[in-house]
């Protein structure tokens, strides 16, 4: 590890005949803030308020301190069965939560549970900050009159989906596994969020009505509002909204209860993957503590990336594993530190593990380097600097704010732990996982699943640990003097109507070019000082054609590790120092280069970035080591429902001749994987990725005077190579003239995946947003005929949905729904039933198509509020054509979309007898049902899509 003298002689040493910059000085230390006011109400409600004026939006968060770490025995999963059932409506507000959110165009809304706290969130437009206030006040204050035996059945039943989706992923079960073998049986840790089926199925409407009386008052929640509002509107607001809400009765405090293992153990699970993977968990102290802070800056040294010493030792030198990673989670009572390795195949688990424990054991010896530290340092200031650019949505502002109110008792509290992080030393970071690593901890592994597995069998082999002495007693808090407001609101009138509307803020695009040529398109966005780069080439898997398949997607993988100066770990450092991300990739019908930079340290960003694009290296060793990890990488997708589906749909979709007849996974196959070679990369970077085939766009914190300059300084003299650009057969694909299904085994599986697919015309045709509309109501929207139907009304699903996925060619259209394996075939049947009524009985209405446009419209202030996002519409404006003005026009064209237009469209390409059918689950459980359906002709077929021998078609 002692390379970093070596490292920067590398870094300074020659790109393209000139030197690469000496690295700037180091970006200000300076702690970023979020200033904030805080009050309390007379209720006991806690109200943090952060102005953001930007962008015409409020992110509403408000947590309640109560998660599954408050569940009694018995009642696991409760708290999170409870937080579905917050959206099933409230005694003024009858029906489903998000339909007036979906409305007034509210984005980045959702609500989760974990351990300590269940929050809600949403952005909305400005102007409709009074309707969300209504609707979370009116089911904190109004939920009961509204909640029913069929209200409890239903989001039972979802939850229960959501449990099953989750164990049906590959290493899916092994959440609880470590729970149980690392925390005590009376620690509030001792079992997941989502709790047992038992549990689940118990829950009574009497213990819905005690946990809402227990958890769900005033004195024990926190609103913060941040963006477009003032600390004096949000007194107001809060008040007129919340003040009359009681307190509720004082909540007993779980005290922070860590409880490392005293010895060492080992638990082995068995599973539907694709390799072996380790495991080792530590007990350590929890989030707010200087002890989980260094902690944290030591698993971004032991396994942070592919600097890290466990990267470096089991992938780069031993090549014992595909991946490794160590990692804190610091929740409010305690916390965990994992490292987690994926074993390659034939590679003997007590190595990997006996190398682990080495590496482990020269960390505590040792500690960090002084400059593995600053990296770290840099890389996690950079990451800090970039989240501040979000108000709302899971880690925005708000949830920063909230965070530290709920958890610590201060808004602020993120400064703290920034402070303790800045301050970090060697000796301290070496001191801190001495303490705790050299304690005893829990190593499983898990295995590939035999012929005779049984997951329940699996699952109660599990033995948990027992009760552990010395639990802290819970705390009340002191006695507050508490009062309600008499309120002036009369809810009987309903939710506030939201009748006006801020306008789009979308910076106006401008256009340069490079003295080579290459064209520039910029977006000034001065929010944060960063500058987002993005090199779009005109390529992408359908550029496969005609060569191995996963060419495109492995050759820019890639180029992310290595250049003719600089190795694969080089770059990584070099990359850390200077806080700048970077990425090379490809979707279907585009490649892209892209870089993050900090303002302050652009200049050498940018000449790392330049030579990342135009000089990659092609090392054997780099090729090696991302075969196996590649190939690793198919082998889990063939693990995955989601993977297999999108593995063997497009070819039988488009056909094998098609360029988009291929995995759209954009893996490729094990077999041109193993044959491909740097011949093979280089020649597509040369036909491919070369300057008379580009556009950079740029989004942020500069002007077209001073980025171009820059950027001709590290592209201006990059020259194209003699031969013409290839050409990509992206030809017409006529519809299936009759119904196909194809079904592939996932033994054990809880659930089914059923994926419905036909195709649509070109993201680039004249009516793609009125199909976009009519989508929505489709299956495009929570509120939408096929989520309603199998996830609120049959409580068969997680949730169900359609989408289309942008092509330049005819894109695929799919109708997507995860489903419990019972259900399978009467998911289908009711799938195939609303495609009938929509092309049949039942098109879709005038409201439902009101509903999506006036969603869309007004979600769109909401939608580009980060630069990335920014980033995301220039890069679909170039690609398919469109008109600079494209964003700024959306409202317009989107009010213009009459019913009769969104009726045409959706049926074009909902063609109920031309479905093509593939359904991932336990055949053994749903093969006969689904055949019984009659929905056309059956085919078993594999992973890869070759017919099952035994598995004939047989008939409709």
């Amino acid at each position: 590890m002692a390379r970093s003298l070596t490292l920067f002689a590398t870094a300074l040493m020659t790109l393209s005949g000139g030197a690469l910059p000496a690295l700037a000085a180091p970006a200000t230390r300076a702690v970023p803030e979020i200033a904030y006011s805080r009050f309390t109400l007379p209720n006991g409600l806690t109200v943090v308020v952060h102005e953001d004026h930007k962008a015409p939006v409020v992110a509403v968060s408000i947590w309640y301190h109560v998660g599954s770490g408050d569940e009694p025995k018995t009642k696991t999963g409760f708290a999170h069965l409870f937080e579905h059932l917050m959206f099933s409506g409230s005694e003024n507000h009858k029906g489903t939560y998000f339909q007036p959110f979906e409305l007034a165009g509210a984005t980045d809304m959702n609500g989760t549970t974990w351990f300590d706290r269940t929050n809600y969130f949403e952005t909305v437009p400005t102007t409709a900050l009074d309707m969300a206030l209504w609707m979370e006040s009116d089911r904190m204050g109004h939920l009961l009159g509204a909640i029913g035996q069929k209200e409890l059945d239903t989001q039972r039943g979802v939850v229960q989906n959501e449990k099953r989706q989750g164990e049906n992923r590959p290493y899916g079960r092994v959440d609880q596994n470590i729970l149980s073998n690392t925390y005590p049986a009376n620690h509030p840790y001792q079992h997941d969020t989502i709790g047992s089926m038992a549990d689940l199925n118990a829950a009574s409407l009497a213990d819905v009505k005690q946990w809402f009386h227990d958890y769900y008052g005033a004195a024990n929640t926190t609103l913060v509002m941040a963006g477009d509002i003032t600390v004096a509107q949000a007194k107001e607001k809060a008040a007129k909204y919340f003040g009359d809400i009681p307190a509720g009765p004082p909540v007993p405090r779980q005290q922070a209860w860590i409880t490392p293992l005293e010895k060492s153990s080992r638990g082995v699970q068995h599973d539907h993957v694709s390799q072996p993977r380790i495991y080792r968990t530590w007990v350590v102290p929890q989030l707010g503590t200087e002890d989980a802070v260094l902690l944290d800056i030591a698993s971004s040294v032991l396994g942070g990336g592919k600097t890290s010493r466990l990267y470096q030792r089991l992938v780069y030198q031993d090549k014992l594993v595909d991946d490794v990673s160590a990692s804190i989670s610091p929740f409010a009572l305690a916390g965990q530190f994992q490292i987690q390795a994926d074993v390659k195949q034939g590679v003997d688990q007590a190595k990997v593990e006996a190398v682990i424990a080495q590496e482990l054991h020269q960390f505590l010896a040792e500690g960090p380097t002084q400059d593995e530290l600053d990296r770290v340092k840099v890389g996690s200031r950079a990451s800090y600097v970039r989240g501040l650019e979000k108000v709302g949505g899971f880690s925005g502002k708000a949830a920063i704010l909230a965070e530290g109110q709920v958890y610590r008792g201060d808004p602020g509290a993120y400064k703290k732990d920034l402070e303790l992080a800045d301050a970090a030393t060697v000796g301290s970071v070496k001191a801190m996982a001495n303490k705790w690593l050299s304690k005893g901890d829990y190593l499983l592994t898990v295995l590939p699943a035999g012929k005779d597995f049984n997951p329940d069998t699996e699952d109660a082999k599990v033995v948990a640990l027992g009760t552990a002495n010395g639990r802290p007693d819970v705390k009340l808090p002191a006695a507050g003097d508490y009062s309600v407001a008499k309120s002036e609101l009369d809810r009987s009138t309903g939710v506030p109507q939201v009748n006006q509307f801020p306008d789009l803020s979308f910076p106006k695009l401008e256009r340069g070019k490079l003295k080579n040529g290459i064209e520039v398109v910029l977006a000034q966005r001065h929010t944060i000082p960063v500058t987002h780069i993005q090199l779009l080439f005109d390529a992408g898997y359908a550029a496969d054609q005609g060569r191995k398949l996963g060419t495109a997607s492995f050759t820019t993988s890639l180029m992310n590790e290595s250049t003719q100066q600089l190795d694969s770990v080089d770059i990584a450092k070099r990359k850390q120092r200077l806080g700048a991300i970077t990425g090379v990739g490809c979707g279907l019908d585009s490649c892209s280069a892209s870089l993050n930079a900090l303002n302050d340290q652009l200049q050498p960003s940018l000449s790392l970035f330049a030579d990342i694009v135009r000089n990659p290296a092609f090392k054997t060793e780099d090729i090696e080591r991302v075969r196996g990890q590649w190939l690793a990488g198919i082998a889990q997708e063939k693990t995955q429902p989601t993977g297999l589906a999108l593995r063997t749909l497009p070819p039988l979709l488009y056909g094998a001749g098609h360029a988009y007849g291929i995995p759209f996974t954009g893996s490729g196959t094990e077999s041109a994987i193993m044959s491909m070679n740097a011949t093979d990369l280089a020649a597509f970077q040369r036909d491919w990725l070369r300057p008379d085939n580009v556009k950079i766009m740029v989004a942020g914190d500069t002007t077209l005077a001073q980025i171009i300059p820059q950027l001709d300084a590290a592209f201006g003299d990059w020259k194209a190579p003699d031969t013409a650009v290839p050409k990509k057969n992206v030809g017409k694909v006529a519809a299936q003239t009759k119904p196909r299904v194809f079904l592939i085994d996932r033994p054990d599986a809880p659930q089914s995946l059923i994926l419905a697919g036909l195709l649509a015309p070109s993201t680039k045709a004249a009516n793609n947003l009125v199909l976009d509309v009519a989508n929505g109501a489709f299956g495009g929207s929570f509120t939408s005929r096929l989520n309603m139907n199998l996830r609120e009304d049959k409580r068969w699903a997680y949730g169900a949905f359609s989408f289309t996925r942008d092509a330049i060619g005819q894109r695929p259209f799919l109708m997507y729904a995860p489903v419990q394996t019972d259900k399978t075939a009467e998911s289908a049947s009711e799938i195939l039933k609303e495609s009938v009524a929509l092309v049949g009985n039942k098109p879709l209405t005038e409201q439902e198509i009101d509903k999506i446009k006036v969603s869309n419209i007004r979600g769109l202030p909401g939608s580009f509020e980060s630069t990335a996002s920014v980033l995301s519409a220039m890069s679909e404006i170039v690609q398919y054509g469109r008109p600079d003005d494209y964003v700024q026009t959306l409202k317009q064209h989107t009010e213009a979309i009459k019913q009769p237009a969104a009726e045409a469209a959706i049926k074009e390409v909902v063609k109920p007898d031309a479905l093509t059918w593939v359904i991932v689950g336990d055949l053994k459980k749903i093969e006969q049902p689904v055949r019984a359906l009659k929905l056309g002709e059956v085919q078993v077929i594999d992973a890869d899509g070759n017919p099952v021998k035994g598995g004939a078609p047989r008939g409709k």
